[in-house]
């Protein structure tokens, strides 16, 4: 693993620079990503980049999983990663070992620290520690409103959080999946630290979608995970239930204690989130919907998305047409499996014990990736029992979401 080291808090913009070519509202995993492809292409280095964003961004308060068949940009700073993963249920359990994919896990400190450190110096890059109050398309670019006064640029990328709860129509799905994690060490040895366990779904499901998630960094370590697809979260004392009773459960982990928490609720939703807030400001990450509407997985995603806008500005000065490349046969699956959560939550623990039972592992990851051509696609569904889906698309085509009766 390569840890960068820690950086000093970036510059202040001087007070008269307030034009620029790029303007990225936002520091987070969306906002960095694009800043460091822009800063890796060597047809935008004459492009001038600030970066808004009102956090110090020195704790870890996330971290990204995520499943790769090839390298990417941060494999430097990828801290743990599996070869095998385990899926677990009642009627099916299996230790995945995909020919192509490997299992990877970043920390959102070392992700922050790395970025910023590889723009230091780089003489295209400002940052303002700010909030961005304003933010328009004008017809010349775009206009950021801040408390540090106005900046304009050609282009500006917008990376806030959607506000869901402004743009809630009654025609689409609007669930969350919910988690609390403990990192925990254990007085004796507990897990395999070379298998990830993905989902273990052999808990009670509450007519929801609950399982267990853990991330082993060694035999005695582990990320240990309880999280639920369903429109609203629990108390935490719920979380917390659960996860007691699993590590009771498990071998070894008797006696154990809690060295970190994390918390978190991830939109999932089939509402069309906009790439574009007019002709000169885009969106970027869960604002563009790179949070998978079925999964909640973002990351690869997000790079993704960077390396398109990036590689469209240096070719043509502009962002491509269509800025996400998102295919809409994709879109509907995400839709139909939502509207099964929201109608009838448990049944997605037999859909994907299907899933895994009746294709390779890298067909469903593939899958899942919106790698797959329509014949695997048509593999992967008919893989699965068709009624669920079929009652979906039923919803889907009243445009009223399933309910459950």
């Amino acid at each position: 693993m390569v840890t960068p080291a820690a950086s000093s808090a970036p510059p202040q913009v001087p007070a008269l620079v307030r034009d620029y070519d790029y303007l990225l509202v936002g520091g987070g995993a969306a906002g960095l990503s694009l800043a460091y492809y822009i800063s890796q292409e060597p047809r935008l280095a004459g492009k001038r980049v600030l970066i808004l964003e009102p956090d110090a961004k020195d704790r870890n308060d996330r971290t990204w999983s995520f499943w790769a068949d090839g390298p990417t940009l941060f494999d430097g700073i990828v801290a743990h990663e599996w070869a095998k993963l385990a899926f677990r249920s009642p009627s099916f359990e299996r230790i995945l070992a995909p020919e192509r994919y490997r299992y990877k896990m970043i920390r959102g400190l070392d992700f922050y620290r790395f970025v910023r450190q590889m723009l230091t110096g780089n003489p295209q890059f400002t940052w303002v520690k700010t909030t961005v109050e304003e933010l328009v398309s004008t017809p010349t670019g775009a206009r950021a409103g801040t408390p540090e006064g106005e900046f304009t640029a050609r282009y500006a990328f917008d990376s806030r959080p959607p506000r869901l709860a402004e743009l809630r129509r009654p025609r689409h799905r609007y669930l969350l999946q919910h988690f609390v994690g403990w990192e925990v060490e254990t007085e004796h040895d507990a897990f395999d630290p070379t298998t990830a366990e993905l989902m273990d779904f052999r808990g009670e499901q509450g007519q929801e979608v609950r399982f267990m998630y853990v991330l082993p960094f060694g035999p005695r370590r582990a990320l240990v995970e309880y999280t639920l697809f369903s429109e609203t979260p629990l108390d935490k004392a719920e979380y917390e239930v659960a996860l007691r009773r699993y590590l009771a459960a498990l071998p070894g982990a008797g006696n154990y204690r809690i060295t970190a928490e994390e918390v978190g609720a991830i939109p999932m939703t089939d509402h069309p989130l906009p790439a574009r807030q007019g002709a000169h400001v885009l969106n970027l990450g869960t604002r563009a919907g790179r949070a998978k509407p079925s999964s909640g997985y973002a990351f690869k995603r997000i790079l993704a998305h960077s390396a398109r806008l990036t590689a469209a500005l240096a070719e043509t000065g502009h962002p491509p047409r269509h800025s996400t490349g998102d295919q809409w046969q994709f879109r509907l699956f995400d839709t139909l499996l939502l509207d099964i959560m929201q109608r009838r939550g448990e049944q997605t623990r037999d859909i994907f014990s299907q899933l895994f039972e009746r294709n390779p592992p890298d067909r469903v990851f593939d899958f899942l990736d919106e790698r797959t051509s329509w014949k695997e696609n048509f593999q992967v569904m008919n893989s699965v029992t068709p009624w669920p889906f079929l009652r979906s698309i039923w919803h889907e085509l009243r445009r009223r979401p399933g309910r459950r009766g």
